[in-house]
C-alpha cells in the first residue's frame, strides 16, 4: 500500500505532463513538388494551444533543361494559436497564424518565375480523428493574406527582370491532411 502510494506521488507530474504536446506532418505538402513540413504544438489550457511550423522546399525539378525547369522553392516559418471547443488535440479547431515565407517558384504554367518575400496572417479550421492514444489523424484548410516583396523574371535563368515590387494577397494555404504524434 505505501509503495502503491510512492509510486502514484512519483509518477504524478509525469501524468499531468501527458498529451500535452504533438509534432505533425501535413502528407499534402509533399505532394506540393516535396515540401518537407514539421509543426509543433503545446497544449495551454483545455481549449486553447500554441503552434509553431516550418515548411523548407530546396528542390528545382528538370534543372539540367533550362526552357522546362520548374520549382516551388520555399523556407517558412509559422506561429499560431488555437481554439479547440471540445477538448485539446480532439475535435473540431479554429486557429489563427502569423507567417513569413521566402520563395522561388516558376516554370509550371509559364517560363517565368518570382521570388520574393511573404508575411501575413491567416485564418484556418478543421478536424482532428484520434486514431489511439499518441496517433491523430488531422484535416484542415486555411488562407492567408499579407504582403509581397517580389521580383519576376521572364525566364528560369536568364535573369531579365520584367516586373517588382509590393503587393498584397490572399492566398489558399495548408490543405492538411497531417499524421500526428501526441506525447
Amino acid at each position: 500500500m505505501i509503495l502503491t502510494a510512492v509510486a502514484v506521488l512519483l509518477m504524478s507530474p509525469c501524468l499531468s505532463f501527458a498529451q500535452k504536446f504533438s509534432v505533425s506532418t501535413n502528407l499534402m505538402d509533399y505532394v506540393c513538388l516535396g515540401t518537407l513540413n514539421v509543426d509543433v504544438s503545446y497544449a495551454l489550457s483545455r481549449r486553447w494551444s500554441i503552434t509553431g511550423g516550418v515548411k523548407y522546399n530546396p528542390f528545382t525539378f528538370r534543372a539540367d533543361n533550362p526552357e522546362r525547369q520548374f520549382q516551388y522553392r520555399q523556407i517558412s516559418g509559422s506561429l499560431g494559436a488555437r481554439i479547440w471547443p471540445w477538448h485539446t488535440l480532439s475535435g473540431w479547431w479554429f486557429a489563427g497564424r502569423l507567417r513569413y515565407q521566402e520563395y522561388n517558384k516558376g516554370g509550371l504554367l509559364s517560363p517565368e518565375t518570382e521570388e520574393g518575400d511573404r508575411f501575413g496572417a491567416g485564418l484556418y479550421s478543421g478536424y482532428t480523428h484520434m486514431l489511439s492514444r499518441h496517433f491523430n489523424l488531422e484535416f484542415g484548410l486555411g488562407l492567408w493574406t499579407g504582403m509581397s516583396i517580389y521580383n519576376k523574371y521572364s525566364c528560369q535563368v536568364c535573369g531579365l527582370t520584367v516586373q517588382s515590387g509590393r503587393k498584397y494577397f490572399l492566398l489558399p494555404d495548408d490543405l492538411m491532411i497531417s499524421i500526428v504524434y501526441v506525447f
